[in-house]
């Protein structure tokens, strides 16, 4: 950029496409959901108080998003709030508690994985950021297999099928403290030792559920 140049940079335009973005997606969602319960028989009326706070609140974090720098993390944690209060509103409204309950599983993990943007740059800081990512991710999974059970997509009945996730969980954290161990920093030892060591027992454990010994 030539020097003495100014850039100016239109917040209130970005607030305002964030502000109808944000509305217009939910009031679409909540068109959607509504329209859907109708069609099948299942609507519930008084889930539209949970439905559509939820909607209004994950709009609340459109602007805050579209202007980006330090308030889009907190636009981002005011959407994903409000997404998971429109998710039980949905639940509640369709009536699928009993087999969507797996849903409050993946959303929250996927919205704390989602962070991984915002990862500190110090590699101890942002080491640790990458390890809980990467369980969340794990954990959405593990929702994911709640939810196809409760479906009765699959049938792991009989099976130490947990112990797979264990394992995942354990090689994410166990690669995050090899990758820690690159970096010259203070406590780096004490650090690869924390994680390390459980993830070695959490591993070994998860073998054991599986293979059923």
């Amino acid at each position: 950029m030539p020097a003495g140049r100014v850039v100016v940079v239109d917040t209130n335009g970005q607030t305002r496409r964030g502000w109808l973005a944000g509305i217009g997606a939910g009031a679409l969602a909540t068109g959607t959901v509504t329209a859907l319960a109708q069609a099948t028989g299942r609507f519930h009326w008084w889930a539209g108080f949970v439905l559509v706070p939820g909607a209004l609140l994950a709009a609340c974090g459109g602007p805050l998003l579209a202007r980006g720098g330090g308030r889009a993390f907190g636009g981002y944690v005011i959407a994903c709030a409000g997404a998971l209060v429109f998710a039980v509103g949905t639940l509640l409204m369709l009536g699928l508690t009993g087999v969507g309950w797996p849903v409050m599983i993946i959303l929250p993990c996927l919205a704390i994985a989602g962070t991984y943007h915002w990862r500190p740059e110090h590699p101890l800081g942002g080491g640790l950021h990458r390890t809980v990512a990467l369980l969340s991710l794990t954990g959405a999974g593990l929702g994911a297999t709640f939810l196809l059970i409760t479906t009765g997509v699959v049938d792991l009945a009989g099976t130490g099928w947990w112990g797979a996730f264990m394992m995942l969980a354990a090689v994410a954290v166990l690669g995050n403290a090899v990758d820690l161990g690159r970096h010259q920093i203070p406590y780096r030892l004490q650090a690869v030792t924390l994680l390390a060591g459980p993830a070695v027992v959490a591993f070994l454990l998860g073998l054991r559920f599986l293979r059923g010994w």
